[in-house]
Order: structure tokens, then C-alpha cells, then sequence
């Protein structure tokens, strides 16, 4: 199985050098990716919106700018994001970021994207929430675009390029992985109509999840693709909301059977959330290495 680490914007408070000391010991340990979270913001709860699932004051640092500093200290592990919420985000702009960080670190990176769920983070960032879906299916071929054509010449229904450039292109050009997060019919489409990989949330249900797969692999055979092509990533367990969830991270036993379970369900690829390391028990960056290695051993264990 391979291993994705989603990296802790709470290493930041040990400094900078605690944020390179991690994504190094993340690539020594022998991960294959690195990859952020992302929201640029969080909401507070007010008289017309509940509270969202995060406290408004989670200290998030920007996904990209978090990968291009990784990127200079790295040289061997993936690096992406789980998910980036890219109908927020100007796609052209996106693409030429994703294609710099592509570059500056030899063709490393899978961009995991999302249509999102906080509706005032789209407010905030002036981008309409109600048609994100229609609009992110558009930014993909758009994006795509941008990395492999010479000239671009775009004509969708929310986004034009008229005779324009973008260079250098990424080493990795049109054939940069995208990976589609959500668990929607539509998401799932989505996977098999334009996507390298899913990235599934944590699935309990070995039934729900190969209904899901199989949702995916008829729409890529439905659009002419291979679905065998397309790969699959589980979260071994949802973000903590309770004592029980944040002792997960701690219990090595726990960690080797969900991880054989979720290899079981057809998964290739499993995600470990390290700020659910930290809220477990691990309190320092030292602490959260630590960690690291003792998952990495035991899943490697139970899924050689």
C-alpha cells in the first residue's frame, strides 16, 4: 500500500525550521506523498449560518505556498493537496501555480481538488458557491489546456482564453494527475469522466465503498477511459470529533487493521491525517515524527 502523510499546519508553531525538519523526516521515513489541506479561510457561526466543522480559528497555512516550501527541502516524495477547493480559486492561476511547483521540483506533484462545502469562504473570496461544480468540471479542461497546448484558445461558458500563452509547462504536461475528492454521484462522475484517482473520504462499509468504485469505472468506460487506470486513496479514519476518534493515531494495533481493511476494499493508496497524530497525543513536531515511522512500520507490516 501506498501512503500519503496530509501535513500539520500546526507545525508552524515551532517555527520554520520545525516545518522543514518534518517534510524531510516525512520523505525519510519513506512516504510517498505530502500532501495539504486547504482552506484560505473559517467562518464564525452568525444569526444565518451554523458553525462549520472546523473552529473558525484552525491555524491553516496556504497549500501552495506550504508545497513550494517542501518542494525546496525534498527531493523524492509526491507533493500535493487533499483536496485544494479550486472553484474558489481563479483556474488559470491555479494552473500556472501548479505548473511552477511542477517544475521546481521535477515533476513531483498531484493536484487533489474539491468542490468545497463552506459557502462563506466562496463569500469571502467573491466566487459563487451555487454553480462550483459546473465551474470546476470547466477549470479542469481549462487547466489541461494551459499545461500542454502551445497556444490556448478557450471558449467555455465561465471561462475564455483568447490567443494566450503559459510557459515553461510542467515537466509532467497535459498528463499532471488530478485526483477528485467527494463522495456525490456527481463527484464520482466526475473521477471517471476527468480525474487520475479518487480521494475517498473514510469508508466503513466495504459495500458503499465498492458501490462508489463501481459509480466511478462505469462513467470512465461511459467516456471512453480506462477505469483501471484510475486510482483509489482512503483516509484510514475521519478527522476526530471525539475521545474516541483522536486515540486512533495512538493505538498501532487499531491503525494496522484499518489499514489492511482499507486495502481490502480495493484501496491502493491510504492518507494519515497528521494533525489527527497531534490531536491524539503527539505534541511536538519530534512527536509527530515519531509517530510517523511507527505507522509507516506497521502498515507496511500488514500490507506487504
Amino acid at each position: 500500500m501506498k501512503l500519503s502523510v496530509e501535513f500539520p499546519s500546526v507545525a508552524y508553531r515551532e517555527g520554520p525550521e520545525a516545518v522543514i525538519r518534518l517534510a524531510r523526516a516525512i520523505e525519510e521515513i519513506g512516504y510517498d506523498q505530502l500532501d495539504v489541506f486547504d482552506h484560505v479561510l473559517m467562518g464564525y457561526p452568525t444569526d444565518d449560518r451554523p458553525a462549520p466543522m472546523y473552529p473558525a480559528e484552525m491555524p491553516i497555512l496556504e497549500a501552495l505556498m506550504t508545497l513550494s516550501y517542501a518542494a525546496a527541502v525534498t527531493s523524492r516524495i509526491g507533493l500535493g493537496t487533499e483536496v485544494l477547493v479550486l472553484p474558489q480559486r481563479q483556474p488559470v492561476l491555479v494552473a500556472k501555480q501548479i505548473s511552477t511547483l511542477d517544475t521546481l521540483s521535477s515533476g513531483r506533484v498531484r493536484l487533489g481538488i474539491g468542490v468545497g462545502w463552506q459557502a462563506s469562504e466562496f463569500d469571502a473570496l467573491e466566487e459563487d458557491f451555487s454553480d462550483r461544480g459546473r465551474r470546476m468540471d470547466e477549470a479542469i479542461h481549462l487547466m489541461r489546456a494551459y499545461w500542454s497546448d502551445s497556444r490556448i484558445d478557450f471558449a467555455g461558458e465561465y471561462y475564455t482564453s483568447t490567443a494566450m500563452a503559459m510557459e515553461p509547462k510542467p515537466p509532467q504536461g497535459g498528463e499532471l494527475p488530478i485526483w477528485i475528492g467527494g463522495t456525490s454521484r456527481r463527484a464520482l462522475r466526475r473521477v471517471g469522466e476527468l480525474g487520475e484517482g479518487w480521494m475517498a473520504p473514510a469508508i466503513v462499509d466495504p459495500t458503499q465503498a465498492a458501490a462508489q468504485v463501481q459509480h466511478i469505472h462505469r462513467a470512465a468506460e461511459n467516456a471512453g477511459r480506462d477505469p483501471t487506470c484510475i486510482g483509489l486513496q482512503q483516509m484510514l479514519v475521519v478527522p476526530p470529533q471525539d475521545t474516541s476518534g483522536k486515540a486512533f493515531y495512538s493505538d498501532m494495533d487499531m491503525v494496522a487493521a484499518r489499514a489492511a481493511a482499507v486495502r481490502e476494499m480495493g484501496f491502493e493508496w491510504g492518507a494519515v491525517n497528521a494533525t489527527a497524530i497531534f490531536q491524539a497525543d503527539a505534541r511536538s513536531v519530534d512527536a509527530i515524527i515519531d509517530r510517523l515511522a511507527d505507522i509507516h512500520r506497521v502498515i507496511h507490516r500488514e500490507t506487504a
